[in-house]
This record gives C-alpha cells, structure tokens and sequence, in this order.
C-alpha cells in the first residue's frame, strides 16, 4: 500500500516527563521531535501519542515483570498518578491529536492503538521515541508482523545507550522500516 497523508500515522511513544529526564541532549531531541510533529500536523498526518500508564497501585504489573516491577517499586515514579504519565510539555498533544495509555513495551500491547489504527484506515506507521531499545524496538516488531509498513526516524529516537541506539538504527531496523531523519523524512 502506498503511504499517503490519509493513511499514515505518527506515533510519539513514551515522550514523557520521566523519559525524558533520562537523556543526556534532551533539549535537542525534544526541538528535533517537534520538527516531526510539526511536519505531520503540516501534512494532516495522525499524530499518535502512546505513553505508559497504569491504575493507581500498579495492578496490571507482574512481580515477574522485571522493568515494570522496577518502576512499581520506585516511589519516584508515578506512573500510575501524577505527571509521570504525562506527555512533555514542550511537545505536548494538541486538538485533534490521540493519546493512547499503554500497559507494556511496545504500544500495541496492553493498549488500543491497533483498533485506532483499523478504524482509521491506518496503514503506515512513522515511529519515534524513547527508548529505541524498548517501545520503539518492541512496537517496530509488533508492526511488522502485523504488516504494517513502517519509518523509523532515526534522530526522533534516543536510547540511553548510544551504540545500542546506533546498532538499531543502522543495522537492525533497516530490515523492516525504512529509517530516515527528520529532514529527509520532511522532504518526501
């Protein structure tokens, strides 16, 4: 299926406060996301944001779950009340933008993006986010498997780990997604 504006959606996973403090250059990748926002909303492109949130006392997450029982047992991290679960200000939804609550790792599970997606026509994904080794990785492999086509921007994902981010964006999604920066991606 050829992309096109009706068709294509823009998912800004996990941007939120907590993630965010994370990064080393955050004022860079917040400036270069919005960018992408900003080209997708240009274009009437669905703006798509996923985030991770829970009920208050974490009853969705499983002693078993090793990232996610970290986060439960972190009195810092409130993402089950609080702005933890908030979309960062700097990039926050607008009217007409989506925000989807996410349960685990990649935005498909634990949420209702895919019904979203169906509803809509949706059939071509651009992907940014934080982190490229957790939601952007884990929602990549759902999204193909699901035969959605798919563009990972690769300077609109950020990873704590540098050679981890750099493996992904060079090596390992380019086997399923196109990957492309912001600017060549605003030029098509």
């Amino acid at each position: 299926m050829e992309q096109n504006n009706q068709n294509t959606a823009l998912l800004v996973m996990d941007v939120q406060q907590a993630t965010v403090e994370m990064l080393e250059n955050k004022e860079n990748y917040l400036s270069t996301l919005a960018k992408a926002i900003d080209t997708a909303r240009t274009r009437n492109i669905q703006v798509i944001y996923v985030v991770i949130g829970f009920r208050e006392g974490y009853p969705e997450v499983s002693p078993l779950s090793k990232t996610f029982a970290m986060i439960k047992n972190n009195p810092a991290m409130k993402f089950d009340t609080g702005d933890a679960m908030k979309v960062h200000a700097s990039v926050a939804p607008q009217k007409g933008d989506i925000t989807v609550i996410k349960k685990r790792v990649s935005a498909f599970t634990g949420s209702d993006l895919e019904v979203i997606l169906r509803a809509m026509g949706i059939r071509h994904l651009v992907l940014t986010g934080i982190a490229t080794s957790g939601v952007v990785l884990s929602t990549l492999r759902e999204a193909t498997d699901k035969d959605y086509l798919s563009v990972v921007l690769s300077d609109c994902c950020a990873d704590r780990d540098e050679e981890v981010h750099r493996v992904l964006t060079t090596k390992v999604f380019p086997r399923q997604a196109d990957v492309l920066t912001v600017d060549e991606w605003s030029k098509m």
